[in-house]
């Protein structure tokens, strides 16, 4: 389905720049094309972090995602802007409207929550006023697509789309939402990125946290053919990245910090394929 060559990105939650110096350096030896950053007020903010990652290494930089509610859209579309220009292009701007968790995140800092309608409407509204601040600069946009209205906004403003659905969706599922995906995005399908996340990659036995973070307990996910879960040698784990690019095309992969080496090799494995 895809003629994309693979590229691979790092989602950091870093607690000390020490911390985050070494995975943004280290994804960069590796051959990672991306680091990213989750936005979340129990975490250093993302697009101070993420201007810091591009000036410790050559690699790209991204939000993953920016939630809008957090922010006003002149704000947001500002901080995107700013990197984009500082970073000489190197920035990726993630958005969306938001986890459930942000909304008490969002009442803590003041600011309204709003219906899924109004967060979907302040998503454009940045996104707008972020193309006015860009001038001739372009500034790619991510964002995640899991049910309808925000697979149609997706497809009309995206430059890359990860797809969202929860741990235990079937495989069919997830293309059946490609397909809708490519028909909403009509003429411009083709320039879409679609971008899958790992929740972990590798042999190693699953963390305790897996159900906090996926919903999931971690015999249940482990038994299933989830793919937020990438298993096996380099050699199986390639095999099957590539069966999904062919069944889905994602071709932009990304995977939690915590497994940055133990995706080293798959990523060594398929550079420039």
């Amino acid at each position: 389905m895809s003629d994309r060559r693979f590229r691979f990105g790092v989602v950091g939650s870093p607690r000390t720049g020490a911390e985050w110096t070494t995975t943004v350096r280290r994804a960069a030896d590796l051959g990672y094309a991306t680091v990213l950053m989750p936005d979340g007020l129990q975490l250093p903010s993302p697009f101070p972090s993420l201007a810091m990652a591009a000036a410790v290494a050559d690699i790209r930089v991204g939000t993953f995602v920016a939630a809008a509610p957090l922010r006003t859209p002149r704000a947001a579309a500002w901080e995107a802007h700013t990197l984009t220009v500082l970073t000489d292009g190197r920035f990726e701007f993630g958005i969306g409207t938001g986890r459930p968790d942000a909304e008490q995140q969002t009442a803590d800092i003041g600011l309204p929550w709003g219906s899924a309608k109004e967060r979907r409407d302040q998503v454009r509204r940045t996104l707008d006023t972020l193309q006015e601040l860009d001038g001739d600069l372009r500034t790619p946009i991510m964002l995640a697509a899991g049910g309808p209205r925000a697979l149609a906004l997706a497809a009309a403003r995206a430059d890359i789309v990860s797809l969202a659905k929860d741990a235990m969706t079937p495989r069919a599922e997830v293309a059946q939402l490609v397909q809708e995906l490519r028909k909403l995005a009509g003429a411009r399908a083709d320039d879409i990125e679609l971008a899958m996340n790992l929740f972990a990659a590798g042999t190693r036995e699953l963390p305790p946290w897996t159900k906090r973070a996926t919903g999931v307990d971690p015999e249940v996910l482990e038994a299933s053919d989830s793919l937020m879960l990438l298993r096996g040698t380099p050699e199986e784990m390639a095999d099957e990245l590539q069966r999904r690019r062919d069944e889905f095309g994602t071709s932009y992969i990304t995977v939690n910090s915590t497994y940055l080496e133990d995706l080293a090799p798959v990523v060594e494995l398929l550079h420039g394929k």
